[in-house]
């Protein structure tokens, strides 16, 4: 079983508003509501793709409502603890005309100690029948930065398989942590690090950083593809994956459909590249959906093979 944790749950509102202008009256061609943060656009995936997979998080309010009754109808199992708050609503614009996108995600709702506290107990026991556990998205208000940091301390001493994808101090802190893999954008690895990357020379160099910084192995998701550092036969090795980019419908979701793809594939025992091939196929085929997590299986497939990989020698150091 895989467990996907998302803290920060939301209802995702797509709207697609052709020459969308700030300050005027538009009308959409095209709409979709979600539920959505980024745990659940990743069970959304894994679920299309046919591996196991149980939703959890908090969630509050007549919204909180909503996200069950949007998982439940998607026949995508979930256990969320509710909170007092109501959970977020989030709203993403897209041009169809130029592919710029807008997004405006609400703060969220604060949660008690007693309500984290709830969550823990249930994480730990959904993750006695777990396999891998992928924590995902922001943190609500009113919880400590450390909390990713001190649920996967606590999950390590079950040997399940640790993934985290968050940014800012969550991130920072996660990392420390020493999770099993750790899935940055680029702009969240160059927070991490703490520099600019300017080639690809200093982007494969920075998921050496981020596993010295404690990570197993890191994976830095990119438009085209990622790079990463894996572990083969126990060693650490360097790749670079890509795909040939096709035009965009939505980015929105890419990197979510990426890990899903990552985690379904190591879940099935597939080696490393593979996991990579198929996480980039994954991430390029929901380019071409309007709201996040949606993929189709077959075109997933059909990309895998059109995946590029190649080995990057490791420098030297890490400077």
């Amino acid at each position: 079983m895989i467990i996907t944790v998302t803290l920060n749950a939301a209802i995702d509102k797509s709207l697609s508003v052709p020459n969308f202008r700030l300050g005027r009256r538009h009308r959409t061609v095209e709409q979709r509501t979600m539920a959505g943060g980024k745990g659940v656009n990743i069970a959304r995936a894994l679920k299309a793709l046919g591996q196991p997979v149980i939703a959890t998080g908090m969630a509050g309010g007549a919204t909180g409502t909503r996200i069950v009754d949007e998982l439940t109808a998607e026949s995508i199992l979930n256990d969320f603890v509710r909170i007092r708050e109501e959970s977020r609503t989030n709203t993403s614009v897209l041009d169809p005309t130029d592919g710029q996108q807008t997004e405006i995600n609400e703060r969220g709702p604060s949660v008690s100690e007693h309500e984290v506290e709830l969550f823990r107990d249930k994480l730990l026991y959904l993750a006695r029948g777990a396999a891998i556990v992928v924590f995902a998205g922001s943190i609500p208000r009113g919880v400590d930065p450390d909390i990713y940091a001190t649920l996967i301390r606590e999950l390590q001493r079950t040997g399940v398989t640790i993934m985290i994808d968050a940014d800012g101090d969550p991130l920072h802190q996660s990392v420390r942590a020493e999770p099993d893999v750790v899935s940055p954008n680029v702009l969240e690895a160059e927070e991490l690090v703490g520099h600019e990357f300017n080639d690809d020379a200093e982007r494969s160099l920075a998921v050496r950083e981020i596993v010295a910084l404690g990570a197993r192995e890191a994976i830095m998701t990119l438009p085209d593809g990622c790079f990463a550092q894996v572990l083969i036969d126990g060693q650490p090795q360097l790749r670079r994956a890509r795909v040939e980019l096709r035009e965009p419908v939505a980015k929105r979701g890419s990197g979510d459909a990426f890990l899903a793809g990552y985690v379904a594939a190591r879940y099935s025992d597939s080696s490393p590249d593979e996991c990579l091939r198929f996480g980039v196929a994954c991430g390029a085929e929901s380019t071409g959906r309007l709201g996040a997590g949606l993929i189709d299986p077959r075109e997933v497939r059909r990309l895998a093979g059109e995946v590029e990989l190649s080995a990057i020698e490791l420098p030297a150091e890490v400077s």
